[in-house]
């Protein structure tokens, strides 16, 4: 059992960034709750109350926020993530992980959808722009996806590939050689 997912238990990870993401989260609640696997939603603080008071069943586990050694367990325990596209897809490739991915529609250069995208390409990630998104619409994909497990592995093969591990040591093995020239 990791964070309170039992092992055999297929789980879906809901979360938007440090302040969540209201679109996502009406979205998960439509169409999570009552859902035939574990969701495991982290909503940030702003909408947790409001979501907290919808009496939601015990395998929808809403938490306002995780501690980064709490995320990574999170992380460990999902089958599925949805999410923004911000930096956390990093977090996701490295976990191997497929996702559906709703970029946020003001994100700075737009830097949300061409991480989206970059997942996406590589086969790792459905992408679901902001306006577009529905607890229906959601629902729909995350179903499907669930019910093809070849193409759920597929996809998280496919993200541990854009995975880069040993990037902080590559990028300073670069600089000390330059720095040395």
């Amino acid at each position: 059992m990791r964070m309170g997912v039992p092992a055999q238990a297929t789980c879906v990870l809901v979360f938007g960034g440090s302040l969540g993401a209201r679109s996502i989260n009406m979205a998960a609640v439509e169409a999570f709750a009552g859902a035939p696997f574990h969701v495991l939603h982290v909503s940030g603080r702003r909408d947790h109350a409001e979501l907290a008071a919808r009496g939601l069943p015990a395998d929808y586990d809403l938490r306002a926020y995780l501690p980064l050694a709490d995320f990574t367990d999170a992380l460990g325990a999902a089958d599925l993530v949805v999410a923004r596209s911000g930096g956390s897809v990093f977090e996701i490739a490295a976990h191997g992980l497929p996702a559906v991915l709703i970029p946020y529609p003001h994100a700075a250069a737009d830097h949300q959808s061409t991480n989206a995208r970059w997942m996406a390409d590589a086969g790792a990630a459905l992408v679901i722009a902001d306006s577009e998104l529905s607890g229906a619409r959601l629902g729909g994909e995350v179903a499907a996806l669930l019910a093809d497990r070849r193409r759920l592995e597929a996809m998280g093969s496919a993200s541990a590939g854009l995975a880069r591990p040993r990037a902080a040591g590559e990028i300073a093995a670069e600089l000390l050689e330059a720095g040395s020239s």
